[in-house]
């Protein structure tokens, strides 16, 4: 690989990576049997197969955009998911309720999904990706499949099935200071079922990043929210909140639907149609037989590899702790007045808004960076995730100076109609604002444990650096919430994240992927430096106009306006991969219609 001059890595001439390799397969695949899925399967002019070269920094670019793309209408989804509920029941007893229901779909969803089972799995399928490219005999993949699959469903639906049964003890335990523990624990038998849904949704997301396809895995929130929102209007006169539970459990059934097709013709194709050219003589593989020189040999599958156990305990255990900070909150908020939980969830919801858009490169290349180890190149997968660091931090930076200014306006903007009240803003507001300290922390937290877990073996490090930021949290919050109520809750939330963070920094260079700590830490001295005056001049502009329309508008533009100007070449520089689609759009759609 070569560096260009904006620091983006493009294959060295002659590496062999093929024309067909370079495109982005983030779209919906053509048959087994049309031209181009055939000449995907050639091998490159220097024998390297397509699937083991590393992606190029467009491909990567392309991906991150598309991801991003969908992750910001999912997320505008969930912010008209939170609208709706706010509006059609408030923030008081109905709605503490259901948010202490709603912690499982979100222990599932980082469980399962995003930060535990992808952490064990995507490494895995790396490499089995690696050795089919090796050309071990069998399919790997499959095999890997068959060895891990029905054992985990079986787990997921066990573990639903004793939620659903244990739901008051857990009621119980999570806010024993809720006013009616009945409604919470109807809901969250609800939400019970989406351990299953989540756990299959997660396992499909992650054999497909795998793959490259980011397209499906990426869709699977739209579809979520779409049946929470479609549940509460179709039942929420007759059912009351409960109704909002119902939509989770009918979400978690759509993510598995929507990566199911994708999934399915993703296998078809690694079963049947990889063609090798080698010597002269033609090898045709699909998983069982080969052909060579007219004769028939019969190939015995692949041995299933055995499930991972450290590992999964590693990962499992890691995303556990972390989202327990979920549950400190709402523990300590339960014994706040009526609405504070409800203020806690929307202010981190509409903050964790930058934090997620900042971290869809990470999400991207987190299988870029296993397949740089499964293959050795341990210095390629050090620049991937620095590079990760910096576009992340400046990305998240940027949002937090967004939303430190222009709190009010947003969450008025976005919430205070129906039952939410003017109260209800202001309060949420300030929750939301020093909340937002800890963005830059939630960022680097989720973009560093990836380089701890992308070797696929178990390392207990990452555990220990965010025990340390949960007994951090806990200490915090005990001592605040009585004196400082939710907003003291939210600043232990930050400290605590902040303690994580900086051990994990710390521990990298001893670990997986050893990163220059020094380098990143310099790197980020400027655009913290800009985030906090663009916080300022936003927080003025904002203020000037009466509408809080206007001075959103006002606000976010003057932020993105400071930001750029003192963070100076490397924001933007920083930036430019994922704007280089963008930029390039007006031609493509031009050279679209003059071809025609």
């Amino acid at each position: 690989m070569t560096r260009t001059p904006d620091g983006t890595e493009e294959p060295r001439p002659g590496t062999g990576t093929s024309a067909v390799a370079a495109v982005p397969r983030t779209l919906e695949p053509e048959s087994d049997h049309s031209p181009s899925a055939v000449a995907a399967t050639l091998p490159s002019p220097a024998g390297c197969p397509p699937e083991s070269a590393p992606p190029t920094s467009r491909l990567l670019a392309r991906a991150a955009l598309l991801t991003a793309c969908l992750s910001v209408a999912a997320a505008l989804l969930g912010l008209v998911r939170d609208q709706s509920l706010a509006r059609l029941f408030g923030a008081g007893r109905d709605t503490d309720a259901f948010l202490v229901a709603w912690t499982v779909p979100e222990f599932a969803a980082t469980l399962l999904i995003e930060d535990g089972l992808a952490f064990a799995l995507i490494p895995a399928f790396s490499a089995a990706l690696a050795h089919r490219a090796r050309g071990v005999s069998g399919d790997p993949v499959r095999s890997l499949m068959a060895g891990t699959l029905p054992r985990l469903a079986a787990a997921f639906a066990a573990a639903g099935a004793l939620l659903a049964l244990a739901a008051p003890w857990c009621v119980a335990v999570l806010a024993p200071g809720l006013p009616d523990p009945d409604l919470a624990v109807d809901c969250t038998r609800l939400t019970a079922s989406c351990v299953l849904s989540f756990g299959l949704a997660g396992y499909f997301s992650a054999a497909l990043r795998a793959h490259r396809r980011f397209l499906a895995p990426a869709a699977i929130y739209i579809a979520h929210n779409v049946a929470i929102i479609t549940a509460m209007y179709a039942f929420g006169g007759r059912w009351g909140v409960r109704s909002a539970a119902f939509g989770v459990a009918a979400g978690g059934c759509l993510m598995v639907a929507v990566q199911l097709p994708a999934l399915v013709a993703e296998l078809r194709r690694g079963r049947g149609g990889r063609t090798r050219l080698r010597d002269g003589r033609t090898e045709l593989r699909g998983g069982r037989t080969k052909l060579r020189g007219g004769r028939t040999e019969l190939r015995p599958p692949a041995p299933a590899p055995p499930l991972d156990v450290p590992l999964l305990a590693a990962v499992l255990l890691f995303a556990l702790c972390r989202q327990s900070q979920v549950l400190i909150e709402r523990f300590l908020a339960s014994g706040l007045p009526a609405g504070a939980i409800s203020h806690l969830n929307y202010a981190q919801k509409v903050a964790q808004i930058p934090m997620t858009l900042s971290m869809m490169l990470s999400t991207v290349t987190f299988p870029v960076v296993a397949r740089a180890l499964a293959d050795g190149d341990t210095e390629r997968a050090r620049g991937r995730v620095e590079r990760d660091v910096a576009v992340a931090a400046r990305l998240v930076l940027l949002g937090t100076a967004a939303v430190v200014a222009c709190a009010p306006q947003l969450i008025g903007l976005l919430f205070q109609r129906g039952a939410f009240t003017a109260q209800d803003t202001a309060a949420t507001a300030g929750v939301m604002r020093v909340y937002a300290l800890g963005l830059l922390a939630q960022t680097l937290t989720g973009v560093l444990v990836r380089s701890y877990f992308s070797a696929g073996r178990a390392t207990w490090y990452p555990l220990a650096a965010m025990a340390a930021g949960i007994a951090a949290t806990c200490g915090l919050g005990a001592c605040t919430a009585g004196s400082l109520g939710a907003v003291g809750i939210a600043a232990a939330n930050a400290a605590g994240i902040t303690l994580t963070a900086a051990l994990l920094l710390a521990g990298t260079g001893r670990r997986r992927v050893p990163l220059r700590a020094g380098a990143v830490l310099r790197g980020l001295g400027r655009p913290l430096w800009a985030a906090g005056a663009a916080t300022v001049a936003g927080g003025l502009a904002a203020g000037v106009p009466s509408a809080a329309p206007a001075g959103l508008a006002a606000g976010a533009a003057t932020v993105t306006v400071v930001f750029l100007l003192l963070g100076g070449t490397p924001a933007v520089r920083a930036l430019a991969p994922a704007l280089r689609p963008v930029r390039s759009l007006p031609q493509r759609l031009a050279h679209a219609l003059t071809t025609r």
